[in-house]
């Protein structure tokens, strides 16, 4: 069970390190006034536009500011979280992860939902935004996959003592 954590974490450590630079650099600039941003960064998100054809970040329907907002307000220090707690191990990483990969499944379903019904989206749009529907499913099964392992006895019961046999003081 060891291995299938390291699995995981390796993965989501990757995609945790992308996301930790998207939203404040790029997704922010169609919520934060223009001035905040070096003409750099506003030169790379117009080339993104141009090269993806992603017209929601060219036409920032309000649907997609809000969720730029959920992105900026609770996935992005959620992401923050989860790098700190993989890199060092910490046992609430399974919660934060849950709230993570259950945020991201909810707005990409409803941005998938608008890609592929407006039919307006490219194939290299779809290959943009579509991974993250799977990243939000794999950060709610780290979520859900069981704390500890190692501890464990034959019974199935961590191996101190009960709530039932503890000495009452």
């Amino acid at each position: 069970m060891g291995a299938i954590f390291k699995l995981f974490d390796s993965i989501l450590l990757v995609s945790f390190l992308v996301h930790a630079l998207a939203p404040p650099l790029i997704g922010a600039q169609l919520l934060l006034p223009r001035a905040l941003f070096p003409d750099l960064l506003i030169d790379f998100k117009n080339h993104y536009i141009t090269q993806s054809g992603d017209y929601l970040m060219a036409e920032a329907p309000h649907f997609f500011i809000g969720l730029l907002w959920l992105e900026l307000l609770l996935q992005w220090p959620l992401t923050l979280l989860n790098l700190y707690a993989i890199s060092t191990a910490k046992s609430w990483l399974h919660t934060t992860c849950l709230i993570y990969g259950v945020s991201l499944f909810s707005a990409m379903a409803a941005i998938a939902a608008e890609l592929i019904g407006s039919q307006r989206a490219s194939g290299i749009l779809l290959k943009m935004y579509l991974p993250f529907l799977g990243l939000g499913v794999f950060a709610t099964l780290r979520g859900l996959l069981p704390r500890c392992c190692s501890k464990a006895t034959a019974t199935g019961h961590g191996a101190g003592p009960s709530i039932a046999t503890k000495k009452k003081a």
